[in-house]
């Protein structure tokens, strides 16, 4: 396992190197050769900027608003599993639909030297996952390996990752780079992205305390977790990665509860001219290409290109897009 800091830059670039393709620390580069490396399987470590922490301080706000006189971070050993479950289930929606994420989103965006015109993101994500399994299913489901592009997102999408509270070893994301372009036996066929938006999402979710029954595609056969790659931005710091790559959540025993915000970004380009990760072993329908909207104004992606990444025609009363409800 490989664990690094944005000050261990030297160090682990050549680790990396030799394990998958090359770590970039607050690299100078212009959006299209950033995405065209990160579509070769590279990865993309921000230090903090003013708008990706105003982001971040308006998170803080909301979990602080959620946990009153309770921290966040340690909330879970205070409260019942069901208690603590319920609040997320308010907190993190309040965040994905409050206009506030979106307007720090779009100012982050062209910080990062995106152009807005042609830059589509999904609304942004705050997740959690809490130390020594106190709660690992449904609102805080702790990741097992995988690709976003098992889940129906095309080949051109970037993550973007960033921590809310500091991170350690032991409470972050690994990366998995051996399975870069290398197919993994898995049940992405089960997967339908608008089966998803109909019968397992919204507050129901909750419930979900002790299992999760919901067709989450992972790998048939065992995964090698080793070797491993962990990377710990600060603060605000932004990790992008392909959303090919092959990720997980890290088993946390930190103590401590992690927070973060993700989002993903498409490049109107590149859905355009199919442009994007290589195809590996994904058998999933569907398309989560509707649900980028545009950096400028929101608007949704034209319907002509949606089309291109349609696997078959969806049925008349498809939910193409999930709305919460």
């Amino acid at each position: 396992m490989d664990v690094c800091s944005v000050p261990d830059a030297a160090r682990i670039c050549s680790t990396a190197a030799a394990m998958a393709h090359a770590v970039h620390f607050d690299a100078p580069l212009q959006d299209d050769e950033r995405r065209r490396r990160l579509y070769d399987g590279d990865l993309f470590v921000y230090s903090p900027r003013r708008s990706s922490l105003a982001l971040v301080d308006f998170t803080r706000g909301l979990l602080r608003e959620a946990f009153g006189t309770l921290e966040p971070e340690t909330a879970q050993h205070e409260m019942p599993v069901k208690d603590f479950a319920e609040l997320l289930g308010v907190v993190k929606p309040k965040f994905i639909h409050h206009p506030e994420s979106k307007r720090l989103l779009q100012a982050l965006l062209v910080d990062m030297g995106c152009d807005p015109e042609r830059t589509y993101f999904d609304v942004p994500r705050l997740r959690s996952s809490t130390s020594d399994a106190y709660l690992t299913t449904g609102i805080a489901y702790a990741w097992h390996p995988h690709r976003d592009t098992w889940y129906s997102a095309p080949h051109c999408q970037v993550n973007w990752w960033m921590p809310v509270y500091e991170l350690s070893a032991d409470n972050a994301m690994a990366f998995h780079p051996g399975y870069w372009n290398r197919a993994v036996p898995n049940d992405s066929v089960n997967y339908d992205y608008y089966a998803w938006n109909a019968k397992h999402r919204g507050a129901h979710v909750v419930a979900n305390l002790k299992s999760d029954d919901r067709p989450l595609p992972r790998a048939t056969d065992a995964v090698e977790i080793n070797p491993q790659l962990r990377l710990l931005p600060q603060v605000g710091g932004l990790l992008l990665f392909s959303g090919a790559q092959m990720h997980s959540s890290v088993p946390n025993n930190s103590g401590r509860t992690r927070y973060s915000i993700d989002f993903r970004v498409v490049h109107l380009g590149d859905v355009a001219e199919k442009r994007g990760a290589p195809w590996c072993d994904e058998r999933c329908t569907g398309t989560t290409m509707r649900d980028y909207l545009r950096c400028t104004d929101l608007a949704h992606i034209p319907d002509e290109l949606v089309a291109l990444y349609e696997t078959q025609a969806p049925p008349s009363d498809a939910e193409l897009i999930y709305r919460p409800r």
